[in-house]
């Protein structure tokens, strides 16, 4: 089905990055090691346990840590910060005390409380007597039965601000893993002829001042699709997204730039290699005519295609080799 619209607000959201690969977590063969999504849902009063917080046993953990930037700022899987990991850590840490008697442990790179009021909430996880250490989580291992250790799970980890090494018993581990760009971003850049990063991630035309516009007009985007973000951010990006939209609808017609890229079918040989060198998928094959055409309103004359015809019938208007020669010999003489 083809539907005919103005503009587009892409919201494609995001996925969890699967911890399985990560071996020295244990997610998928060491039971009670579970993701945030899953402790989410366990906490849901319409979860499997009915919002209690239970092991696989059934019985109540007497120790929670909880991992933060798993598969985040590490340069073995995704080197950026994930944004909403820490306080919704902070989050389950606050209603791990609401809910159980179980000692709670935070493993942290690094606490990023950069909202308003968030630095007020780590203040009172704090104050509800929550252990926080400075060091990312190494490795998960099941505890030695004989071995007199309380809790069935180790945590070991780097204690950077005591400088040693620690082994945390524990019954439950909560991995708060990565956000990552959905699988099927680049196919859905390629179709609405926008760009990706090395991230995956969207790319806006302008980080400031055109956070949710791209480099094809009348294209937008929104939320997690562009960056991790969250929910305060993704609404308001929503929002300005959204008054973009309506602002070119309100108008419903748009001026078009004189200057853009015009093909002489008489001379193209429907090599397709313009098609492969348009930024902004502005060019189509034409099966029938066997000949390429531009949409002018998606072309922006950058002149790529001009300069990469083999058979030198594209055209810039208004940037004719003429005038380009002519400008020299202006300049020249």
């Amino acid at each position: 089905e083809e539907i005919e619209v103005g503009a587009v607000v892409l919201a494609t959201g995001f996925q969890d990055l699967d911890p399985t690969p990560l071996k020295q977590y244990g997610y998928g063969h060491i039971p009670n090691v579970i993701t945030s999504m899953e402790f989410e849902r366990m906490n849901n009063a319409a979860g499997s346990t009915n919002g209690k917080i239970l092991l696989q046993n059934g019985e109540e953990p007497r120790s929670i840590a909880i991992l933060h930037c798993i598969g985040s700022r590490d340069e073995n899987h995704h080197p950026y910060c994930s944004r909403v990991c820490c306080m919704y850590a902070l989050k389950f840490a606050h209603l791990v005390k609401e809910k159980t008697t179980a000692e709670v442990y935070q493993l942290y790179i690094d606490l990023r409380s950069f909202g308003k009021g968030y630095e007020e909430f780590f203040q009172r996880i704090l104050s509800e007597g929550v252990n926080v250490i400075r060091g990312k989580g190494a490795e998960v291992v099941p505890s030695d039965p004989g071995g007199g250790q309380e809790g069935h799970l180790l945590v070991r980890c780097e204690d950077t601000l005591a400088g040693k090494f620690r082994q945390i018993p524990v019954d439950l581990v909560i991995l708060c893993t990565a956000l990552e760009a959905q699988a099927d971003a680049k196919e859905t850049a390629r179709r609405f002829g926008i760009s990706v990063g090395a991230d995956g991630f969207f790319i806006e035309r302008h980080p400031k001042l055109g956070p949710v516009s791209t480099t094809t007009d009348g294209v937008f985007i929104a939320g997690t699709c562009q960056g991790p973000k969250d929910i305060p951010d993704t609404v308001a990006q929503g929002g300005a997204a959204a008054a973009q939209a309506m602002s070119l609808m309100i108008r419903g017609e748009v001026e078009m730039d004189a200057a853009y890229a015009v093909i002489d079918e008489a001379r193209c040989s429907g090599c397709k290699m313009c098609n492969d060198l348009c930024s902004y998928n502005a060019i189509s094959y034409m099966e029938e005519e066997k000949v390429s055409r531009i949409n002018a309103a998606l072309c922006k004359a950058c002149g790529t295609c001009v300069a990469g015809c083999p058979s030198g019938a594209i055209r810039a208007l208004h940037f004719a080799d003429e005038q380009i020669y002519a400008e020299i010999e202006g300049i020249l003489t």
